[in-house]
């Protein structure tokens, strides 16, 4: 069983920035964020490989956001710049194995986080 605690949301103005933290309690092959705002479907945002650090990005953030991680601390991290009123969301830290990577296939997370709230106002 793999905890997954996430911080750092909160509210801002439309162009600002925020960093989402996710503290895993043990390693896995593949780290991620996804986003699901009210009323849509759950989605995928981006991948690290924890070993390798190789990201993936769905291109509605890319240019935007930047995943990394401490394999130190065993946290990934998401920077968030240049925020849109459209990035608002409830944003989870997912982990699983290495199909996740470059892939952000729902079905392949083996874990999730709780969730932390984002909102991008206008």
């Amino acid at each position: 069983q793999v905890q997954l605690v996430e911080s750092g949301g909160g509210s801002v103005q439309a162009g600002g920035s925020l960093r989402l933290s996710c503290a895993a309690s043990k390693y896995s092959t593949c780290m991620a964020w996804f986003r699901q705002a009210p009323g849509k479907e759950r989605e995928g945002v981006a991948t690290v490989g924890t070993i390798s650090g190789s990201t993936y990005y769905v291109d509605s953030v890319k240019g935007r956001f930047i995943i990394s991680r401490d394999l130190a601390k065993n946290t990934v991290y998401l920077q968030m710049n240049n925020l849109k009123p459209e990035d608002t969301a409830m944003y989870y830290c997912a982990a699983g194995l290495g199909l996740l990577c470059g892939t952000l296939d729902l079905g392949a997370v083996a874990y999730w986080g709780q969730g932390t709230q984002v909102t991008v106002s206008s």
